[in-house]
Parts: C-alpha cells; sequence; structure tokens
C-alpha cells in the first residue's frame, strides 16, 4: 500500500493536535512506519486506509502528549506588556506555539490551522482534541471516531459537546475564526502588501495605520508581548533603531494567513533573515501579528537565510 498521498493531510492532523510543525513531522514518520510494520493486519472490510492511518496516528498523538505541556501564545499566559523598552529575554522552558508551513502541502483546511485557533485547541485535554479535530475539521463520523479512540459513540459525542464549550469560552482570537481573511483575499494581500513596504522603509507611522485599534504583538519564544496600536509603534521604533532602517521582507503564507520574512540590512551588504511574521486580519487592518525569530522556520519554509543587495527591487 502506499501511505505517501496522506503524509500532508497527516502532518496537518498531528500539527493541530501537537502546536509543533517538527514534532508533527516526526510523529508522522512514526505512524507511516508502524502502518507499514503491521500492513499485514490491515483489514478492508473493517476501515478504510485513510480510516486506518488516521487511527494510528491518533494513537502515537496521545501518547507524545502523555505528560506535556501545552504549547501556548504569548498572549496567552500573561498580561500584555507596559514597557517597550523591556528587556528581550527568551523564555526557552516554555514549549511555544510554532508556525505551520501549509504552502509545503495541498491541504484544503487552511482555516482551522490558524494559530488562534490551534492555541485555543491545545487548551482541551488530549482526547477531547482528538475528537474535536476528527469530527469537526477532518470530517469522520461518531462511530468512526469511536473506532479509532476504543470507546463509545456517546462518550465520543459526550467529549465534543465539552470540547466545543471550552473552546467557546477560551477562545483567543476576538474577531471570530470565520470573520478573519484568507491569506489569498485581495483586501488581505494588499493589507500586508503595504504593510511590507512600509516594513523594508522603517515607516512606523505607515505600519500603525494598518493595525486595528487592539492590534496585538507578540514574539515567542519572548513571552512579552503588547496590545494596542500605541505601543505596537513604540515597539517597532525600538526594532528599527536598534536593526536599522532598510529592511527586505517576502511575502508568503503560513497556517491558512498571511506572512512575511524580514531581512535585517548587515554591514556586509546583505540582509540575513530575522522574522517570520504571521498575521490576522480583519476588516482590513491587522489585528494580530506573531513574530517567529527562531532560525529553523528558514528550512520549514524554504526560505534563504540571507539575501544580497543587488537581489532586491529598486526601492518604490
Amino acid at each position: 500500500m502506499d501511505y505517501e498521498p496522506y503524509r500532508g493531510e497527516l502532518t496537518a492532523y498531528c500539527y493541530r493536535m501537537l502546536g509543533s510543525y517538527q514534532d508533527a513531522e516526526d510523529l508522522v514518520q512514526e505512524s507511516l512506519l508502524r502502518a507499514w510494520k503491521a500492513r499485514d493486519r490491515y483489514d478492508p472490510a473493517r476501515a478504510s486506509v485513510r480510516t486506518w492511518l488516521y487511527r494510528i496516528a491518533t494513537n502515537v498523538c496521545l501518547t507524545a502528549l502523555e505528560g506535556r505541556a501545552r504549547r501556548p501564545l504569548p498572549s496567552g499566559i500573561g498580561a500584555p506588556g507596559q514597557d517597550t523598552s523591556a528587556p528581550l529575554t527568551p523564555a526557552l522552558d516554555v514549549p511555544w506555539l510554532e508556525p505551520f508551513p501549509d504552502a509545503r502541502f495541498d491541504l484544503e483546511a487552511r482555516a482551522d490551522l490558524r494559530l488562534a485557533w490551534v492555541a485555543a485547541v491545545q487548551l482541551l485535554p488530549a482526547r477531547q482534541r482528538a475528537v474535536l479535530v476528527l469530527r469537526e475539521v477532518l470530517g469522520f463520523t461518531a462511530a468512526e471516531v469511536a473506532d479509532q479512540l476504543e470507546t463509545t459513540v456517546a462518550a465520543v459525542n459526550s467529549a465534543l459537546q465539552r470540547a466545543r464549550a471550552a473552546l467557546d469560552g477560551e477562545r483567543s482570537d476576538r474577531t471570530g475564526l470565520a470573520d478573519l481573511a484568507e491569506p489569498d483575499d485581495p483586501e488581505a494581500r494588499a493589507v500586508v502588501q503595504r504593510y511590507a513596504r512600509a516594513f523594508e522603509a522603517a515607516d512606523v507611522p505607515a505600519l500603525v495605520r494598518l493595525l486595528a485599534d487592539d492590534a496585538i504583538m507578540e514574539m515567542p519564544p519572548i513571552p512579552l508581548w503588547y496590545l494596542g496600536r500605541a505601543d505596537y509603534g513604540r515597539f517597532m521604533d525600538r526594532v528599527f533603531e536598534m536593526r536599522g532602517r532598510v529592511w527586505a521582507a517576502r511575502e508568503l503564507t503560513a497556517n491558512g494567513q498571511p506572512a512575511l520574512a524580514a531581512y535585517a540590512p548587515e554591514a556586509d551588504g546583505v540582509f540575513r533573515f530575522h522574522s517570520l511574521q504571521v498575521f490576522s486580519v480583519h476588516g482590513g487592518r491587522i489585528t494580530q501579528n506573531v513574530v517567529y525569530t527562531d532560525p529553523r522556520f528558514i528550512d520549514f519554509f524554504g526560505l534563504p537565510p540571507q539575501i544580497p543587495s543587488e537581489e532586491l527591487p529598486p526601492r518604490r
């Protein structure tokens, strides 16, 4: 049997469960290896190959989640910062929620990869998390999920009700996920393009004009986060003062959201990777920017680690 056609959707599933793309890749590899070893025991009369693979992947994820802390964003664990000059000290002991390079996979349900949604799902107990994703996102029947979890249909329905209630009570997205613009939405794309151009020019007033009044900026693994246009702008002034005022940016997508890769100027004339920034856009304004500076994401997203200045288009 060929399991490779299922790798992308299984990776997205494991990511929703664990909040880590690297862990998801590892667990999918383990799941496919288990499937290959158990291929002689697969019974097509009992389940489709896809359902069987999800049963294996679910068990792998539930085992991996035993004893693990949830993966949050900074806005999910503390109050917003009041001092935009505070030390930028990373909290490396926190397993932060990671971004997902959705463009690497042919996925249909990118909306349910959004950072705010995945962060909210991380609050659920592991089995409720599995029930919610399998039922609500992937469309398995209650009977199929009961078989995958070796429980009853009544238990699955009860877990789904509890998961929905908890998600409604704890969801960190303030506008509602259904209201967020898709990355290919012309208005959202235009907003992020204007943001990228203002960012390249270190034009803080132009950046601030693109923000919602209660816009959030957060920067895992730094636990600080800021709320509101004023603090956002003051923090960006600090960044440009420290790192220079001519940047490079490349647009992409992450978690089914518009994103950009930012490159900071260096003395040797190149622009080196600084951050991956993932945006939420609502009503023509940016409501959230999650900034990741981990260099691992260069490889995850297939980004160049640096851009020579001669490769940049002329400044407008």
